[in-house]
């Protein structure tokens, strides 16, 4: 049995990947600030689990591999949307740096709160089963 196997982790897991890609489009946004008719694009993530979780009930938990699966774990992709309706340049590109600064930096934490949060659910599991 695979302790790290479980909905908790698995979705811990999807929101660390969903910062890391966002991570990603905001230096890719912010690299190409002055580059003419660029688009910025962004990572959407956050609001689909969300709908995911208001969407589904319970989960059914299965002791035989007969039995029916009942309701689905959420779990979705993030997504990467791009910004084709604003300008705010001259050259029609619609990157604010300053705006994108702040999204990195909010990020950044957003990620370091998650990974302390996943550091001190395996270092519990570790006193669990060292019984330390």
């Amino acid at each position: 049995m695979n302790i790290l196997n479980k909905p908790g982790f698995m979705q811990m897991e999807r929101s660390l990947d969903a910062a890391s890609l966002r991570q990603k489009v905001i230096a890719d946004n912010i690299a190409n600030v002055d580059t003419p008719y660029f688009k910025r694009s962004e990572v959407r993530f956050e609001d689909l689990l969300q709908n995911e979780l208001n969407g589904s009930s319970i989960e059914g938990k299965r002791t035989d591999p007969r039995h029916f699966y009942i309701g689905k774990p959420a779990s979705p992709d993030p997504q990467i949307v791009r910004d084709n309706l604003s300008a705010i340049n001259n050259n029609l590109n619609n990157v604010d740096v300053d705006y994108e600064m702040s999204l990195m930096a909010k990020n950044q934490l957003r990620y370091n709160v998650m990974i302390q949060e996943v550091n001190g659910d395996i270092k519990k599991m570790r006193t669990a089963i060292g019984g330390r």
